[in-house]
């Protein structure tokens, strides 16, 4: 079987010795498929065990990623056991193939895609799962056993012929269509099931719609023209890609996963599709990232510019625009139609992954004051405006309104970038990116003829620049500290040099990297920090942290040490490309929501600087400057 042998370059295979054998996987064992609205993860033993319908932040349908038991899944496998898999994305596509051997009986191919149209105004929500059989003659087992509310609802199913129809108590309708072999049965553990026997060449479609009530138009339409579709529209927004440096596969697979994470709509970007995936296993640093943040998003939109996805860089700053005139003032996170993110609540019925409680959803941090959000804005708002983007007069004034705010409050403490709960403090961060937010706005100014504002901004910009310099260094005044009247490091710092406060050979600058590479170092990894943040429990390394590390020291000429600590971090993702928030330095298991947008946007910027880095080394200069974004 080609496809099968041509995978084994891809990793070891998974091994699934009896029912059992799934317990072991973790969420790292997942790849992702999405259609602009939502997001569902397939275990690499062909079952979706999360899926929230009809967009990213709604009750999930399939949850048992975070309660076995009581979270539902569907699944396509063999009937018997042992049997072992690898899963891979078709080339350039978000279409995930999970290929199946069942030892002495024969192999699957199980296709996984949600339908891409990009198309905002879609009312299409569909799963499409192709089962073909490719060598000998397999018996296959079909689940279907969703459970609306997070797994709170009853769910009732009404089964005829191929069809089965799972209804919530609350209205909640998710439709399966069997296109060939045989019809459902109901399970005595709940939901139905299918059992059927396919031979070499022969193949199956489960198509699963939510809220549609006619199971004819969900086959009739033929799904495997939905699947050439949306194979050629991955495709198709591939090639508008700009990247062709090294870790090409990589990036482009970041800039794929950002894509899957953008909702249609709005163009927001949530910052992981999951909820409570623990930083630790058995700790409580269990929270719900299926929103987003205005620091996500500028990043998005310089990332987008990087890769050349004009349209998404605008989608970014135009959601972020939107938001902002709605509410008059900036937030730090949106639910994805830029209405408020909802209170945070526990859901104690729920065992949490891997048994870690407690399960959440909503998120409390929307209430903490973050200083740094606002510069984020701004550079996303220059970024816009030099990679092509026009910004408005209105916008303008949003923006100026932004940044006389940041003139007023800069002096104040907040909670600074890492959310902690242990109250506010003055961060070097959070001046870092109020400086930044003075410097952009007078950048901008000129563009409008707000020529009062740009002198007085940029003056303001002096003072805190001076400050900083100040009172945001260590008792030897060698180094920057995470804050002020603080002794300890923080890997935020690492970006001093990368938003140019600081040129990257400054003696200050250099005496930082090295105590944060010793102190908050494990290898090539970089923890956050190692103070107490309120919270309580241990983390893992932060891969974002790890990516600025790279790009700081592509930027002070240190190549080869930035390209390894790169390397070491891209290759920690998982068996598809994928990467959480966290990962254990050792192990390099994945901790945290999955997949993370934050990693994979470092991942982006910091293999841009480095391409930079190398293309200059071989043109002989001997700095690195800002990596260009013009139109």
């Amino acid at each position: 079987m080609d496809l099968y042998s041509a995978s084994k370059r891809l990793g070891r295979p998974f091994v699934f010795a009896d029912e059992r054998s799934t317990q072991a996987l973790s969420v790292a064992d997942h790849g992702l498929i999405g259609d602009g609205f939502s997001a569902a993860l397939v275990r690499a033993d062909g079952a979706i065990d999360w899926l929230c319908l009809p967009r990213f932040d709604s009750p999930s349908v399939f949850g048992a990623l975070l309660d076995p038991e009581r979270g539902g899944f569907t699944s396509v496998s063999p009937v018997d056991y042992p049997f072992e898999t690898l899963q891979r994305y078709d080339p350039d596509t978000n279409v995930l193939e999970t290929l199946i051997r069942a030892e002495g009986r024969g192999a699957l191919r199980l296709t996984d895609y949600m339908p891409w149209a990009d198309d905002p105004r879609s009312d299409t929500r569909e799963v499409h799962r192709r089962v073909q059989c490719v060598e000998g003659e397999v018996a296959v087992r079909v689940v279907f056993d969703p459970r609306f509310g997070y797994g709170s609802a009853e769910t009732t199913f009404e089964v005829t012929d191929r069809c089965a129809l799972a209804k919530g108590d609350s209205g909640e309708r998710l439709m399966a269509v069997l296109g060939g072999g045989t019809g459902w049965r109901r399970r005595t553990e709940g939901g139905v099931e299918a059992v059927f026997t396919l031979k070499a060449g022969e193949r199956v479609w489960l198509v699963m719609s939510w809220n549609t009530t006619k199971p004819e138009s969900v086959l009739l339409y033929r799904p495997y023209d939905a699947l050439r579709r949306t194979r050629h529209r991955w495709r198709d927004w591939v090639r508008g890609l700009k990247y062709d440096g090294p870790w090409r596969h990589h990036v482009i697979r970041s800039g794929l996963l950002l894509k899957l994470l953008m909702y249609s709509p709005t163009g927001a970007m949530v910052a992981a599709p999951t909820t409570s995936i623990p930083e630790w296993i058995g700790g409580r640093r269990n929270w719900d990232y299926r929103y987003t943040w205005t620091r996500d998003t500028a990043m998005a939109v310089r990332a987008a510019n990087l890769l050349g996805c004009t349209a998404e860089a605008r989608e970014f700053f135009h959601f972020v625009r939107d938001t902002l005139e709605r509410y008059r003032k900036l937030q730090i996170m949106y639910a994805v139609d830029g209405s408020r993110v909802p209170d945070e609540r526990t859901l104690d019925y729920l065992t949490g992954y891997r048994g870690c409680k407690p399960v959440r959803v909503g998120n409390g941090a929307r209430d903490q004051v973050q200083l740094d959000t606002a510069g984020a804005l701004m550079d996303a708002a220059y970024v816009y405006e030099r990679g092509g983007g026009s910004l408005t007069a209105r916008g303008w004034l949003r923006l100026r309104e932004v940044v006389e705010n940041v003139s007023a409050t800069w002096a104040e403490p907040d909670h600074g970038i890492w959310e902690p709960r242990a109250g506010r403090r003055h961060n070097v961060h959070s001046k870092l990116m109020s400086w930044l937010a003075l410097r952009r706005g007078a950048q901008l100014a000129p563009l409008f003829g707000d020529d009062r504002s740009r002198a007085a901004w940029q003056s303001t910009a002096q003072t805190l620049h001076a400050e900083l310099c100040a009172r945001g260094l260590d008792r030897s005044k060698k180094r920057f500290v995470a804050a002020y009247d603080h002794e300890h490091p923080d890997a935020s710092l690492l970006l001093l040099p990368i938003h140019g406060f600081l040129p990257p050979n400054d003696d200050r600058i250099l005496r930082t990297i090295e105590w944060i590479r010793t102190e908050l170092g494990e290898g090539p990894y970089v923890y956050r920090y190692r103070a107490d943040d309120g919270v309580g429990g241990l983390e893992g390394a932060f891969a974002l942290c790890g990516f600025w590390l790279a790009e700081v020291l592509a930027m002070a000429g240190r190549i080869d040490e930035a390209q390894q600590v790169f390397v070491a971090h891209a290759e920690a993702s998982n068996h598809v490309g994928l990467l959480s928030e966290q990962i254990e330095p050792r192990s390099r298991m994945l901790l945290g929501n999955f997949p993370q947008a934050f990693s994979h946007l470092g991942l982006i910027n910091a293999a841009a600087r480095i391409d930079l880095a190398l293309r200059l080394r071989d043109e002989g200069s001997p700095e690195v400057p800002e990596v260009e974004i013009g139109r």
